[in-house]
């Protein structure tokens, strides 16, 4: 970890007329799919977005933001929480220039995947090499603004969030009965495949000088509403889905363990977004939920069908709901979510929660 130090850029933050806090000066970087995407596909032409009501219902502008959520999702709730004025804008933002590019950026793309050919139906949409591509165009242009050590420093003590894994299972192996990829691989041997090419994207951010990095995990694939919908009889999670969860999230922790033993520093945290998941999946009422299964917005059973368009069967209050969506958690399972992220013990954030990241990187 490099030693942290803001000066320059608080420096030049000052003579710009911008004042802000030391907390305020760390950047925030996402990497990811829909559950992180906060509206880069709303510039691209592709069917996977959420840019129409009744998305973002419980937003602050009550407007439909590229978002897959009613209202806050995860990164904007993490940005809360490291102290940030306002969440890092999607990198295809046009906003996204001058003082604004300090905050960091999202290059979160809902529809990708750790593979290349996932998400194919969606044609359109920022694979992982595009968004790493992205990520050094960044640090260019902010090189332009304040210098290439100032802006090696800003990328060394940013915070960085990567959400990968849950749609090479959805939207690639099981998109369909005898996919290419099920044909290929039993469940046991793509799973190896995946954390092998996962590996490599980490290490390409590592090279790309994040030194912070918190890596989700998918969540209890098969209990999903979209797939209560299409695979349960009686409400029970597919069991193929829930192997496969139940296979990744343990290697991606091994791997991450890994890396972190061959770099000497805890480089990358582990973030058991299986083990959040199933608490208020298995028992929603302990969380103020009054429904797991039913999604708050769509169609079909379950309200698992579909997309969550205006034309969609919608809840009054989301905040009893788990899943806004046949496949998003609302905004109030994402705020105990993130909660878990910032405070939670080991069995859910390993070595660290960022409460205690947040803590040492301070004194360093």
């Amino acid at each position: 970890m490099a030693t942290p130090s803001f000066s320059i850029i608080l420096s030049l933050l000052l003579i710009i007329g911008v004042g802000i806090s030391q907390s305020e000066a760390r950047a925030f970087f996402v990497f990811g799919d829909s559950l992180v995407d906060s509206g880069n596909n709303n510039y691209l032409a592709t069917t996977a977005r959420a840019d129409s009501p009744p998305y973002g219902i419980d937003y602050p502008t009550r407007r439909a933001t590229g978002r897959f959520s009613n209202g806050y999702n995860i990164p904007d709730l993490i940005s809360q929480q490291i102290g940030s004025s306002e969440s890092p804008l999607p990198y295809l933002s046009p906003a996204l220039t001058g003082q604004r590019l300090l905050v960091g950026a999202n290059f979160a793309s809902a529809g990708i995947g750790i593979l290349n050919d996932t998400g194919i139906q969606f044609i359109n949409i920022i694979r992982m090499p595009q968004q790493l591509d992205y990520f050094r165009q960044y640090q260019r242009r902010v090189s332009g603004l304040i210098g290439e050590a100032s802006t090696q420093r800003l990328v060394n003590q940013a915070l960085v969030l990567m959400t990968l894994g849950g749609n090479d299972f959805v939207n690639n192996y099981f998109l369909v009965p005898n996919s290419a990829r099920s044909r290929q691989y039993s469940i046991p041997d793509y799973v190896p495949y995946l954390i092998r090419e996962y590996r490599k994207i980490l290490m390409n951010v590592y090279n790309l000088g994040a030194r912070r990095v918190i890596v989700t995990g998918t969540g209890p694939l098969g209990c999903v509403p979209a797939e209560l919908a299409q695979r349960s009889r009686n409400g029970e999670c597919s069991p193929e889905l829930q192997q496969a969860a139940a296979l990744f999230n343990p290697q991606l922790m091994q791997m991450l363990q890994g890396l972190n033993r061959e770099l000497g520093s805890n480089v990358f945290i582990a973030a058991n977004t299986q083990q959040m998941h199933t608490n208020f999946i298995t028992n929603p009422q302990a969380y103020g939920f009054i429904t797991s299964k039913v999604a708050c917005c769509g169609q079909g059973p379950y309200n698992g069908l579909g997309l969550c368009t205006p034309l969609s069967n919608l809840c009054p209050n989301r905040d009893i709901y788990a899943f806004w969506d046949p496949f998003h958690p609302s905004e109030r399972a994402n705020k105990i979510i993130v909660q878990q992220i910032l405070s939670g013990t080991t069995e859910y954030m390993n070595p660290m929660n960022l409460s205690t990241i947040l803590a040492m990187d301070s004194e360093a």
